[in-house]
């Protein structure tokens, strides 16, 4: 297993991360600790949580409930020097957290103070906001995309806020660094200017969606992660299971994400299943299993820092420390290039 810095900060994580969104609804407590178990004997040393999840779906009754489930881990375990543990407070217009609030330095006082006692540890490794208040083009929002209706002074001024927030958090012992998560490249330079004009927190990451099937960090914020360093921590590498070979148009597995969300959060269109067939066959043709070639390509992305996977079963773990130890030669990765060029954008 490689490691790897994030950021300027002095955290050294694995190029793969666990991901727990499914915790506490896809799965239960005794299968998500099997979960940590086989990823830590693989060499993970990472795990990314958030105070909203479990999701598929978001349920008021669940909120947090994953934190509990790796807190318990925690507990029983004695690990926690042996594991980063990232989390996120939750963005404005999410009615099940906070009666959907924005995020501020009082929601960030609250959430930390929650998100500690569930995980049942004193602080938080990294410490990341799960959208930004003004909207994101995420999520298949970029068809729509339009920034006209932003008021730049208040973004500044919340931002502030968040960055003090952030350093008080830090003085108190509760916080070690800070990321984004869903941002763009202006939010990202802003979040960063700001920082060092005024000597507060810098941003270590930025979690955003990146696959084979979703590479819109390839450009501005490719750019801004390699001269700023800031590490890209992937979200939903597989696309959502697309990339895992278990979806076809007529085939939908009992208990997968898709059984919950039919269209997979606007993944599923006419276009994407060609762009799967493409990367599918030149897995085939490189002797090699598809998801395991979508992660060691993500993992061997210049700007990457860890690459968040998710997993209903043990199984899926194994799958994916599989790909730790794969290396894409050139003629593939020129392969992928190709196929890219080809499928662009499928959702």
């Amino acid at each position: 297993m490689e490691y790897r810095r994030l950021g300027q900060s002095d955290l050294e994580v694995s190029a793969l991360c666990l991901g727990s969104m499914t915790w506490g609804a896809q799965n239960d407590e005794a299968e998500a600790h099997a979960q940590i178990d086989a990823a830590l004997a693989g060499g993970i040393n990472f795990i990314d949580t958030a105070e909203l999840y479990p999701t598929y779906p978001v349920r008021a009754e669940t909120v947090g409930r994953t934190e509990e489930i790796i807190g318990n881990w925690l507990a029983r375990s004695g690990r926690r020097g042996d594991v980063v543990i990232a989390t996120k407070v939750t963005g404005a217009g999410q009615k099940a957290v906070r009666e959907g609030a924005p995020v501020s330095a009082e929601t960030i006082r609250t959430a930390v103070e929650g998100s500690l006692k569930r995980l049942r540890c004193e602080v938080i490794d990294l410490y990341q906001l799960h959208w930004p208040n003004r909207g994101s083009y995420h999520f298949r929002q970029n068809w729509a995309y339009d920034p006209s209706g932003q008021d730049r002074a208040q973004t500044e001024a919340h931002m502030l806020d968040v960055l003090q927030e952030m350093q008080r958090q830090i003085e108190a012992g509760r916080v070690r660094w800070f990321g984004l998560s869903n941002e763009s490249a202006w939010g990202t330079a802003k979040w960063l200017e700001l920082a060092r004009r005024h000597g507060l927190p810098r941003v270590q990451t930025i979690q955003n969606e990146y696959s084979l099937l979703c590479r819109l960090f390839d450009t501005d914020l490719a750019e801004l992660a390699h001269n700023e360093q800031v590490s890209l921590l992937a979200y939903t590498p597989l696309a959502a299971g697309l990339l895992s070979g278990k979806y076809a148009p007529d085939v939908t597995p009992a208990g997968s994400r898709r059984s919950i969300s039919g269209n997979l959060n606007g993944r599923i269109t006419p276009r994407v299943w060609g762009a799967i067939d493409a990367y599918r066959a030149l897995a085939l043709r490189h002797g090699l299993e598809l998801p395991q070639m979508a992660l060691a390509w993500a993992m061997a992305r210049p700007f990457m820092g860890s690459v968040i996977f998710g997993a209903t079963r043990v199984a899926h773990v194994e799958t994916a420390l599989a790909a730790a130890e794969l290396k894409l030669d050139r003629e593939l990765l020129d392969d992928i290039a190709a196929v890219h060029r080809a499928h662009p954008m499928p959702f």
